[in-house]
């Protein structure tokens, strides 16, 4: 979700540059099911703006009336939604309404945490039974240090009580792809993870004259070659695809690669061409460590029918978001119990 949020942010500082209020609605709690689930957002500004939503469209409408009264006083609200008789998802939302206005020091940690691609926490103090009440409301801390409030206003106000439940929420770093090559192929991956509000960053050899304007959606484009990728900046919130075309560069690139740690390492191409790329690379590099082929899929994607790029792209990314929420892919009519993962509250 911290994209999510990432989104909610620049509609605010859009929205403060011309004058206009912000308020944001946190999902805090839960009973049932529902579309989306605790810790999902919008924010609502003061000319009736919405950006993002908590659910599949019929609540964002109650919130942007509920907030109304926010807007006018100041003062935090819980709005509850019942699904049971409107949704049909037979789900009870507590959604904390509150204004949002950070100060700069917030702001800018935000922006350093994302850089450095770290964690962060946000905490909602809320109550399922007072309506609405100076106590209520968020905060966000970086680093484990003192948290900011969501509201600068607020001061000293938002106080702990054993009145009030928490609803705590750890957001880690935006997931990251790195696409290796600059074919058509590649231009529809990059937007398809875009759309999932990951960093996309796009690898191309030196002497190719290509822009990042020419990846709708990527974060960013490195000209460089196989041996000059920092592997530091790979880990478990990344995901690698070597897909070229060239045989020669994606040996080269899986070479480099060996001594990274990403949560997903795909191999664009038939069967046939994995074999002969890994055997290969286990004659050039023996004593590789075995867990290294763990994070390979090759022919990288799931098995949909895929024949077009963007059919393609689709097929890589869920295979990619199967891998990281450690799923299975099958149909959802053959999952028995929840459809979400579990959560905390």
């Amino acid at each position: 979700m911290t994209h999510e949020f990432k989104e909610l942010i620049h509609a605010y500082l859009s929205a403060n540059k011309i004058g206009l209020k912000s308020v944001i609605a946190t999902v805090v709690a839960l009973k049932g099911s529902s579309y989306r689930r605790p810790g999902v957002r919008m924010l609502l500004t003061s000319n009736g703006q919405m950006v993002g939503a908590v659910s599949g469209g019929c609540v964002e409408k109650e919130i942007l009336r509920q907030s109304a009264t926010v807007f006018k006083t100041g003062i935090p609200k819980m709005m509850t939604y019942d699904g049971r008789y409107k949704l049909g998802c037979e789900g009870l939302l507590y959604i904390l309404i509150e204004p949002f206005d950070p100060n700069k020091e917030m702001l800018t940690s935000f922006e350093k945490t994302l850089e450095e691609r770290k964690s962060f926490e946000i905490t909602s103090y809320f109550s399922k039974t007072l309506r609405s009440g100076e106590y209520l409301g968020s905060s966000i801390s970086f680093n484990n240090k003192e948290p900011f409030l969501f509201n600068k206003k607020v001061k000293n106000k938002l106080i702990i009580s054993d009145d009030l439940e928490r609803f705590s929420q750890k957001l880690e770093p935006c997931f990251k792809l790195i696409i290796v090559g600059a074919e058509h192929d590649a231009v529809q991956l990059t937007l398809f993870a875009s759309l999932l509000g990951w960093e996309v960053i796009v690898v191309t050899s030196p002497s190719d004259p290509q822009n990042l304007e020419d990846f709708p959606g990527a974060h960013e484009l490195l000209a460089i070659s196989p041996e000059s990728i920092d592997l530091s900046k790979i880990n478990e919130q990344t995901a690698v695809v070597l897909m070229t075309h060239s045989y020669v560069k994606d040996l080269k690139f899986l070479t480099t690669l060996k001594d990274s740690r990403p949560i997903y390492l795909g191999l664009l191409g038939p069967a046939k061409r994995r074999e002969r790329l890994l055997n290969e690379f286990i004659e050039s590099n023996p004593s590789v460590r075995e867990e290294f082929f763990d994070v390979i899929y090759g022919p990288t994607g799931i098995n949909i029918g895929a024949e077009t790029p963007q059919e393609i792209s689709l097929s890589i990314c869920s295979e990619i978001l199967s891998v990281l929420r450690k799923q299975e892919p099958k149909s959802l009519k053959d999952k028995i119990g929840k459809i979400h993962l579990d959560i905390s509250l």
